[in-house]
């Protein structure tokens, strides 16, 4: 039986600083001791367990200055997180702690960051294409899974996985602006770079709707050109946006400009097809991925002579499954060859490291949340006061994998 700790001190309702929470000890266990990033929604602190030294990281969302609709949100994310976290590449969810003015979510470590910083700082994946399929594939069975339970996650970024095993393993986290609705009507949710054309298309009509599944495997579908090119594709999915425009004239544009195989470019155009019911499927696409014997060529002077520079005539929307799209932002010029190319959607400028939004107002929490192991033996998550904070409200899906899931620590 878990021993209820001594309370801790009880921290003001007034809003704190990030900073002003350094220090504090939650549970009587666990301290705060740096702060790893701020969003829009909230703070992730690294703790530490004082008894056994273990490190976590802490989510620290708000609950002043929220709407009840916003609160919601907030509930939802950690109710979708925790029911997702079972599977081994999704963050995993340990505790949630309660005080007057934040809810505490106990998530696991990740020390060697996110993804974004991975390729970009690190260069672990551009080039080595063994290591991008091993964590493709892991990425492809996360989003499976969530799918499989009815979660769509709606803000899939490389910010938005972290990565363990010296690049070896990596988890989707954040769960902010995941839905369980098939089809949904929030358009401009998510980050621009890996919207699909169908979630940027404004609500001009009462009953515009579009489905969830196929706007997350249009967003694999970039992190795939990330992880194998180091740059995005497009700034856009919009006609407005010349290179994606390109695109849509001519199927093959991508493998002109990237270091694309022919392997990796047909499963790339099957995957960016603007039409969402003929998108192809996660469960194809994991097939083709495991086949695909190269996703880039050994060398760039093996790409094929890059098209004479010219100006791209309008694409009419309708050439675009019928979607009438808002503007973009001014087209960007089309490059010229890959090789000697300043790329406007390089990875590596700070300013493609993009926050999410959603036009519907939903809540991006920026960090990410875990999951725990599906054994209701385990004691329930304790609050600063000592008291529980049950689970029984979210049911938890459990995830059957093919080998044994490294045991957590609990306290």
């Amino acid at each position: 039986m878990l021993l209820t700790p001594p309370p801790s001190p009880q921290i003001s309702s007034t809003c704190l600083a990030p900073e002003d929470r350094l220090g504090c000890v939650l549970a009587n266990r666990l301290e705060l001791i740096s702060i790893l990033g701020v969003g829009a929604y909230g703070v992730v602190y690294q703790a530490v367990d004082i008894y056994t030294n273990e490190l976590y990281a802490v989510k620290a969302l708000p609950k002043h200055g929220l709407d009840p609709r916003q609160l919601r949100f907030q509930q939802a994310e950690i109710a979708l997180h925790y029911q997702a976290s079972q599977h081994p590449n999704v963050v995993s969810l340990m505790r949630i702690l309660d005080s007057p003015d934040c809810t505490f979510v106990v998530i696991e470590y990740c020390p060697e960051g996110d993804l974004f910083s991975n390729i970009t700082e690190h260069g672990q994946f551009v080039g080595n294409d063994t290591l991008a399929k091993h964590v493709f594939l892991q990425l492809l069975d996360a989003v499976q899974f969530c799918h499989s339970i009815g979660i769509y996650h709606r803000d899939l970024k490389p910010e938005n996985v972290l990565v363990t095993d010296n690049g070896h393993t990596v988890k989707l986290a954040d769960f902010g602006l995941a839905t369980r609705d098939k089809i949904t009507t929030d358009f401009g949710c998510g980050s621009t770079f890996y919207m699909s054309p169908e979630c940027q298309r404004p609500s001009s009509r009462s009953h515009a709707c579009y489905a969830s599944a196929p706007n997350d495997v249009w967003s694999l579908g970039v992190m795939l050109v990330n992880l194998t090119c180091g740059r995005n594709p497009w700034k856009k999915a919009s006609p407005d946006d010349s290179t994606f425009r390109a695109f849509l004239k001519d199927p093959n544009f991508l493998s002109s400009i990237l270091p694309l195989a022919p392997e990796l470019n047909m499963i790339l155009r099957r995957i960016f097809e603007c039409d969402p019911q003929q998108r192809i499927s996660l469960v194809e696409l994991r097939e083709l991925i495991l086949a695909c014997p190269r996703f880039t060529m050994s060398s760039y002077h093996e790409l094929p002579p890059s098209p004479p520079v010219q100006t791209y005539e309008y694409v009419d929307t309708m050439d675009c499954a019928n979607m009438a799209l808002p503007p973009s932002p001014p087209a960007s010029p089309p490059p010229a060859s890959f090789h000697n190319q300043v790329s406007q959607w390089s990875l590596f400028s700070p300013s493609t490291k993009q926050s999410s939004g959603s036009s519907s107002s939903s809540i991006d929490s920026g960090y990410e949340s875990e999951p725990s192991p599906c054994d209701p033996s385990q004691p329930q998550p304790f609050n600063v006061y000592g008291n529980i904070l049950p689970f029984n409200d979210y049911e938890k899906h459990c995830y059957q994998p093919q080998f044994t899931r490294p045991s957590v620590a609990v306290f």
